[in-house]
């Protein structure tokens, strides 16, 4: 008896195994592409960002001796904090100057000279100084101010020195002085406290994140105070309590649409419901709060409920096997085993939360705030709405700022998801 070729070994069927490994191969060399083209792109993002925005770390400052005359700044000795508050410092600055440079005597060089430090940061911690004590009058003592933001990017080598003086903000003469200043020590550099202690400013020099950060931590109490106990509230009620019928079907499939809504659109309900009809004001913590409580919502709902379902029914049917009513199979069994779950699925809701720009923009959270909020009813700004601020701004100044300003936000953003992965793998629990 001859014995015929296996069909797995027919030459036909060679070649359709040839084929489908080919394809795989290809399969394999277009995922790992994939990979390479995602991860080179997350390091150029982040080589851009971090390129550009540690230089708003560090910054340079200016030593200088100053006369706080008494016949300028309180000719009649009354102390008066109004009268004080309205002194003319900027002469004070000024005289400083020009007996540190005294050859300087041509009315544009005094300029410019003045122009060395910030014009506007200087007078301030003057005047901030004698408001808060008022016996300095009369006194001589130094002060450290910061340098302009052209003189700061100069130092920092992001203005060329080899350009035409027509053609840089900092002139030929500035840059002697600069020098100078900086081989007699008096102009330093070092960290750059301000950027973190300090409110928005329109001089570069003297911005800070300090409304940004502390707006962005209220808003988000706000937003978990409403989304996180609503939305683990609707998730029970669904997975649990709700009858089968068309209506809640239809309320878990506008859910699960709210979910992929462009969040712009939260912003202009918040701005029909909260603003125009209830009268909240603008720009504060609370509108925002609330908000973005809207826009997380969803994500919340959606996350407690995959938990929920996650758990095995057995839990709540022994419950309910020992005497166990429904509630309390559901609060006292089911609920604790899915707490880790819901904590995570809440916690990056929160993340995303804390991301979100455009609905801010639409409820006024977009303003110049020159002042720290004390809580969530003062006008305030968050995070990313003070990057899209800056980012509009035209001088070189602002590209480190808002780079520096991206990396706080991305700073805390992994923190609260690694914080999320981290509590997940230590509480969950494998079924």
């Amino acid at each position: 008896m001859s014995s015929s070729p296996s069909i797995h070994a027919s030459e036909r069927a060679l070649k359709r195994l040839k084929k489908r490994h080919a394809r795989e191969r290809r399969f394999k060399v277009m995922g790992l592409s994939a990979i390479a083209i995602a991860v080179m792109a997350l390091i150029w993002l982040l080589y851009s960002v971090i390129g550009t925005g540690y230089k708003a770390f560090y910054t340079h400052s200016f030593t200088l001796d100053v006369e706080m005359t008494e016949s300028v700044l309180d000719p009649t000795g009354a102390r008066d904090p109004d009268a004080l508050r309205k002194s003319n410092y900027r002469r004070i600055v000024q005289n400083a100057m020009y007996e540190r440079f005294p050859d300087v005597t041509d009315r544009k060089a005094k300029k410019e000279l003045f122009d060395i430090i910030s014009t506007s940061g200087a007078p301030n911690h003057l005047r901030q100084m004698a408001y808060n004590d008022p016996s300095i009058i009369g006194q001589s003592f130094t002060i450290t101010v910061p340098t302009s933001d052209d003189v700061d990017q100069l130092l920092k080598g992001n203005i060329d020195r080899d350009l035409d003086e027509s053609r840089r903000k900092v002139s030929d003469r500035q840059i002697a002085w600069v020098d100078q200043l900086m081989e007699t020590g008096e102009i330093k550099s070092g960290f750059n406290k301000g950027f973190f202690v300090n409110p928005d400013s329109r001089d570069a020099e003297l911005a800070g994140i300090a409304t940004a950060f502390l707006g962005s931590l209220m808003t988000l109490f706000v937003t978990a105070l409403m989304a996180i106990p609503v939305g683990i509230g609707a998730a029970i009620w669904l997975d649990e309590f709700a009858p089968r019928n068309r209506f809640v079907d239809f309320i878990e499939i506008n859910i699960n649409n709210l979910a992929a809504v462009p969040s712009i659109i939260f912003g202009v309900l918040g701005l029909a419901i909260f603003i125009n009809f209830f009268g909240l004001p603008r720009s504060i913590p609370i509108v925002g709060g609330l908000v973005l409580g809207l826009r997380a919502l969803p994500t919340v709902i959606i996350a407690t409920r995959a938990t929920l379902m996650a758990v095995p029914q057995s839990i709540r049917d022994g419950a309910l096997s020992i005497g166990a009513s429904h509630v309390q199979a559901v609060f006292h069994h089911k609920l604790p085993h899915a707490g880790p779950g819901i904590l995570t699925g809440s916690i990056i809701a929160m993340a995303q939360a804390l991301g979100e720009t455009a609905p801010l923009l639409m409820i006024g959270m977009v303003a110049f705030l020159t002042e720290v909020p004390n809580s969530p009813t003062d006008p305030a700004t968050v995070l990313p709405v003070q990057i899209y601020i800056w980012s509009s701004n035209a001088e070189r100044a602002w590209v480190e700022k808002t780079s520096a300003a991206i990396m706080i936000l991305l700073l805390v953003l992994i923190l609260i998801n690694g914080f999320a992965i981290w509590l997940r793998n230590r509480l969950e629990k494998r079924w």
